[in-house]
């Protein structure tokens, strides 16, 4: 059975989250503090983690950005702040998914179910095991580790996932519909704006200047192209 932590300080909205997922076979433990719930969401019991931004103690952002230090599992924001601004923000700090209230508990019942496939198709491997290189950046895929001159990068596993489908595929051009629907897929409810947030994310870990990509070139009005 895998285990949710949902970090809500309205209880109501808690109880109907941890409800919906039981029902799914989940089981989830519900914190109302910021700050214990970021205890909690590092102790490494947890499979994938719902968390509010308005919080009494540590908000949401600090607590995702504590999570991000140390693990990689999903990360889903829950919140009433419903602008692009708070959105992006979230997803800059290592958020995988953002949903917005009112919310039908249904779907994020099925973000949950996503999330923690893709997490576990990641984990286990299913890449082929091989170590990519591209000028100075290493990339070793059965270790879901990536190296750059020398120096290993953390990232989020979208970001990884993001980073492993471009540089798999050297000097393709793809459109921000096409790395959409590779990487978030057609069960994500979210829309095509997570893609240059990540990929801006991606390219001030792994480029000398984020402002002037080596690695990960913009195609105005087309897309994006990993040159090798």
């Amino acid at each position: 059975m895998k285990n949710v932590l949902i970090i809500e300080d309205d209880m109501n909205i808690a109880e109907l989250e941890r409800d919906y997922l039981k029902l799914n076979g989940y089981k989830a433990d519900i914190v109302q503090d910021g700050t214990e719930g970021m205890q909690k969401a590092v102790s490494g019991v947890y499979d994938i983690i719902v968390v509010d931004l308005m919080l009494p103690g540590k908000n949401g952002y600090e607590i995702i950005k504590e999570i991000r230090k140390k693990l990689e599992i999903p990360v889903i924001v829950v919140s009433a702040k419903s602008e692009d601004i708070d959105k992006i923000r979230g997803l800059e700090y290592g958020a995988d998914d953002y949903l917005t209230k009112p919310f039908s508990p249904a779907e994020l019942v099925a973000r949950v179910n996503s999330h923690i496939r893709r997490y576990e198709r990641l984990k286990g491997n299913n890449v082929t095991n091989e170590i990519i290189v591209h000028r100075g950046m290493e990339i070793n895929t059965s270790a879901h580790k990536v190296f750059v001159n020398g120096k290993e990068v953390s990232m989020t596993t979208k970001e990884y996932e993001l980073l492993i489908f471009l540089a798999s595929n050297p000097n393709i051009v793809f459109t921000k519909e096409q790395l959409f629907d590779s990487i978030w897929g057609s069960e994500y409810y979210g829309d095509t704006a997570t893609v240059p947030v990540h990929i801006q994310k991606i390219r001030k870990k792994i480029e000398k200047d984020s402002a002037n990509p080596e690695f990960i070139e913009t195609l105005w009005g087309t897309g994006y192209r990993f040159n090798s």
